[in-house]
């Protein structure tokens, strides 16, 4: 048993629960810029994560020359940081997981010139980003008195809302909030909820003095109707893998954008025509005007691109460059070369990427994520939510994750 525990092997294939630790700590960090936590029992919970820790200390102690477990050790630290200031409080998974980091790290095999500069380093990142972040919260986190008077979940179970009164100098208000229900992430003893998922769909100034929320569920049809009674120019905004599925071709969504008034005259337009112009509803004469020309097959193309552009698509044979061949950063690249002399823009090319919801067949608006019975909100009467409206706009696109200074709120 000696000999196999003292088997560098047998070390090397522990070391790797040093990696697992430090990796679950990383996602404990994800989780913390993302995610508000809820634990539902604390004391289970401090038992599991110190039971888990002294365990993979013990393995990380036996394990502490290998580079796997130096690798951790160098790791956890830092990678807690966020869960220290954004879960400030929750003693009980925090503790166990620091203490773990700061004896490993002192006891590790690495040598004590890197474990100074490590250790260094971590305590300032400790020091000041603690000072800004209490420092933001101090003076840019409004103190505004926010009471819950009222909390649900729709018919579908699909969404939860939240009715909330603020006490401020304006008098307070009455919001009322909606959120995805089924975004959450469920662990023994703890869930996990996206933050500012959360969205405003009704605000009363002052206080509501009646608060009478009701749920209906209506047909996506009947819901289409009651929208389209509302406006015939109602647009709905689609991505360009949504465009091409609903039978829009790149070139046919095309329009000039931010067109000068002198080149509105020089194809016949008055000062007052409002832009976007679409591409399809100029003549081959009109678009010359612009330096795009149109093919047999209604594809544009640039008449006379640029050196410059046709290095950035790296196009070498001197063939047509069609707007549908260009990147962001080559269309970017194209609209800021169409300028005068002095630097003023005349005109650009861009997308339209909306479509009027008078179009769209019920089929159409299936195949753009709305379900056959939605959602519908009514407070005090008026109605201010539709889960139609949410999945068509895409109110909460649950699996992008983009950093923002509201994740430290």
């Amino acid at each position: 048993m000696k000999n196999f525990l003292a088997n560098v092997w047998t070390k090397r294939v522990v070391a790797i629960l040093s990696l697992l630790y430090a990796y679950g700590v990383c996602h404990l960090c994800y989780f913390s810029i993302f995610y508000e936590i809820h634990i539902q029992d604390r004391t289970s919970q401090c038992l599991m994560i110190t039971g888990v820790s002294i365990l993979v200390l013990v393995a990380m102690l036996y394990t502490r020359k290998q580079i796997f477990t130096r690798i951790a050790s160098f790791i956890i630290l830092p990678a807690m940081l966020p869960v220290v200031l954004l879960y400030f409080g929750e003693w009980g998974m925090i503790i166990p997981i620091i203490v773990t980091g700061i004896t490993i790290l002192l006891l590790s095999g690495a040598g004590e010139g890197s474990k100074t500069a490590v250790g260094t380093i971590v305590l300032l990142l400790y020091i000041f980003g603690a000072l800004g972040y209490f420092l933001f919260t101090s003076f840019f986190i409004s103190s505004a008195k926010e009471t819950v008077v009222e909390t649900g979940t729709s018919p579908s179970g699909r969404y939860r809302y939240s009715v909330i009164n603020t006490e401020d100098s304006s008098n307070g208000s009455t919001s009322v909030y909606v959120e995805p229900n089924y975004a959450d992430l469920n662990y023994p003893f703890v869930t996990f909820t996206l933050k500012n998922m959360d969205r405003v769909v009704y605000l009363e100034r002052p206080v509501a003095e009646e608060i009478n929320i009701e749920w209906t569920t209506q047909n996506r049809q009947d819901i289409t109707q009651q929208i389209e009674a509302i406006s015939d120019n109602i647009e709905v905004e689609v991505t360009d893998e949504e465009l091409k599925a609903l039978g829009y071709t790149y070139d046919c969504k095309l329009m000039l954008t931010d067109v000068v008034v002198r080149k509105k005259f020089e194809i016949g337009k008055t000062a007052s025509d409002v832009d976007p112009i679409p591409l399809d509803e100029l003549t081959d004469e009109q678009l010359a005007v612009f330096g795009i020309g149109r093919d047999t097959g209604g594809r544009y193309y640039i008449i006379s691109p640029s050196e410059e552009l046709m290095d950035k698509i790296d196009n070498t044979t001197g063939a047509r460059v069609y707007f549908s061949d260009l990147d962001s950063k080559a269309l970017k690249l194209y609209n800021s070369q169409n300028t005068d002399d002095y630097g003023n823009v005349l005109f650009k090319v861009s997308k339209n990427r909306t479509v009027l919801l008078n179009t769209l067949t019920d089929e159409q608006l299936e195949q753009l994520g709305v379900s056959e019975e939605s959602d519908v909100m009514n407070f005090n009467g008026k109605v201010c939510f539709r889960s139609y409206v949410a999945e068509l706009d895409d109110y909460y696109d649950v699996d992008s994750r983009h950093l923002s200074i509201e994740l430290l709120n």
